[in-house]
């Protein structure tokens, strides 16, 4: 059988007029003449209501349009790890802040992508007046809406879950906030922070045809993308345009997969907590190719002395501070203040709810959608139940193994970027044929956009338990249950709650599109507070897509704080490494 093999580093560099910085030259070049010629088209004229053109069902424009939403993808991850490094930071660091920022992120997490997109849709065409570019902005905003609030939450956990014995040699040393930082804080949540960053780009995936179909004073607006080309060929019932849209969306994932995670997950191994020899490392032959290549150490060398430079003056602005053990009378001034601005805001918070209910709706309505709450609740619990036993097993055994991780790793991406509600139109006919209401039908719909959040936090969990640990395991010879009580549970209780946590708000937000499925003329519709919020935001009825998503909220954050919390609190007293 022959066995595929990708050259070595050194062999690499074996190569005569140095093949690796040649192909990195040419790589980076057509890169940037791909950025060049797709992002041209963001920056046509556009003034609402200007009629744009509607998106065309031939295949020769897929490419197009798949490098359109790519490059919608990717400037939304980037914003959200710029926003996940900033905000989960200030939640972890400040106590006071973390009382508003954490809850504020369960609302935030549980806020639809729609609600998000019909409300900054006109902020943003301001933003850029005579310019598509702000119809662009808008989008790229609900995709980073689909993404941030799992790597801000996956952050967040990782710097409450630093090793003791590490936060103490940083005072030893006595290095700077921006020195712990760098040197503490970002390396030991960098596994877990890259497979939710890879999660949430595959999560983006999925509303993406939402964040390309934008309504702005009355008028439908579609922008050029692959969810668009789903949209359309959903809406003329072209099932040969829906088999070409997933021929280019598995093309996508599989180069985004071959040429940007493969090499971020090979380069992150580096920064697993080990005290032993570890095991095989990930690998990927285009970060052998970077590594070889002499251009990027040439550049990272010239760029030094600027690094440097930040370094010290971030260094100096963020000094070491000494915990103080006990709190001064000032400190409990301030905590007392905080505590009452507090509950001022959420005293008005309640008087004007509760003056939108008597004017707007009514109490009857706020009954129905609670109930309403209650059905949808019941679909992400079966969903969460799941996913946990069928997935937590399975990303354990990927993360604990390297050859299986390269083996399974594309195919898990695949899985967990391919766009579910692209599935959804065969599922809406499988439904009506097989006379399977959608009120059950949507929890396999929901699973399919939610359960991989699980799934990608078993494996991170499972790959930053170290090395040695599993040694002693095995030389107790733990098998079994005593291996999952005294090793694996321990070691990936914290992942798992952000796992969940995450895939909680996801189902939530997917039920939206999950409880009213179409297929041409054929309409499914299921009972639950998601339908409730879809006929509402079709019908344009803003007092009920107020109230809907006041009370998905109102759900998402009680569970959080009931539930999820407690979890949180178990995990950074008991489960500590």
């Amino acid at each position: 059988m022959l066995r595929r093999t990708f050259p070595t580093p050194e062999a690499l560099r074996r190569f005569p007029f140095g093949v690796a910085d040649i192909a990195v030259i040419l790589g980076m070049l057509a890169l940037l003449a791909a950025i060049a010629r797709v992002g041209a088209g963001t920056l046509v004229s556009f003034v609402p209501p200007d009629i744009m053109p509607g998106v065309r069902l031939e295949p020769r424009h897929l490419p197009y349009y798949a490098a359109r939403s790519t490059l919608r993808m990717f400037i939304a991850l980037f914003c959200s790890t710029v926003f996940t490094l900033a905000y989960g930071y200030v939640a972890a660091h400040n106590r006071r802040a973390e009382k508003i920022l954490i809850p504020l992120l369960d609302i935030l997490q549980s806020i639809p992508v729609l609600g998000f997109l019909s409300v900054t849709v006109t902020g943003f065409i301001a933003l850029f007046p005579g310019s598509l570019l702000g119809l662009e902005a808008a989008s790229i905003f609900a995709i980073f809406t689909s993404q941030a609030w799992n790597m801000t939450f996956s952050f967040y956990q990782s710097l409450r879950m630093v090793p003791r014995e590490l936060e103490e040699a940083v005072t030893l040393y006595r290095l700077s906030g921006w020195e712990r930082f760098t040197k503490l804080e970002i390396p030991s949540a960098t596994i877990g922070l890259v497979w939710n960053a890879m999660m949430s780009f595959g999560g983006g995936w999925f509303f993406v045809a939402a964040s390309e179909a934008i309504s702005v004073l009355n008028q439908q607006y579609t922008l050029p993308g692959l969810g668009s080309y789903v949209a359309a060929a959903v809406k003329a019932q072209d099932l040969a345009a829906l088999g070409w849209a997933f021929v280019a969306i598995a093309a996508v994932i599989f180069l985004t997969n071959q040429l940007f995670w493969q090499p971020i997950v090979a380069w992150a191994d580096k920064f697993r907590l080990e005290q032993s020899a570890g095991t095989d490392a990930p690998k990927s032959w285009l970060f052998d190719l970077l590594t070889a290549a002499r251009v990027p150490r040439l550049l990272g060398q010239a760029l030094q002395p600027i690094g440097e430079g930040i370094n010290r003056i971030l260094s100096r602005l963020t000094p070491l501070r000494s915990p103080s053990k006990t709190a001064s009378p000032a400190s409990d001034w301030g905590d007392r203040v905080y505590n009452w601005v507090l509950l001022a805001a959420i005293g008005i918070l309640l008087a004007g709810g509760i003056h939108f209910i008597l004017t707007a709706v009514g109490i009857l309505e706020v009954g129905k959608t609670f109930w309403l709450g209650l059905l949808t609740l019941g679909r992400v619990i079966l969903l969460l139940v799941f996913a946990t036993l069928v997935w937590t097993p399975i990303g354990v055994a990927i993360g604990f193994n390297p050859k299986l991780a390269r083996l399974l790793q594309p195919a898990v991406q695949f899985l967990a970027s391919f766009p579910a509600n692209f599935l959804f139109p065969f599922a809406t006919l499988f439904f009506i044929r097989a006379h399977i209401s959608l009120d059950w039908g949507s929890i396999l719909l929901m699973a399919l956009g939610s359960q991989w959040y699980i799934l990608f936090n078993s494996i991170a969990g499972a790959q930053s338990i170290p090395t040695d640990l599993r040694e002693m395991a095995r030389d107790l010879n733990l098998r079994g249950w005593h291996l999952w009580r005294r090793l694996i549970g321990p070691g990936i209780f914290s992942a798992w709650v952000t796992g969940g946590i995450t895939a909680s708000g996801g189902a939530w937000n997917a039920s939206i599109i999950s409880e009213v499925v179409v297929w041409g003329q054929s309409t499914l519709t299921a009972t639950g507070l998601g339908a409730y919020i879809a006929t509402a935001t079709a019908a344009g009825d803003w007092p009920r897509i107020t109230l809907g998503i006041g009370m998905m909220s109102l759900f998402v954050v009680g569970v959080n704080r009931i539930f999820w919390r407690r979890l949180y609190q178990l995990s950074e007293t008991k489960y500590h490494l």
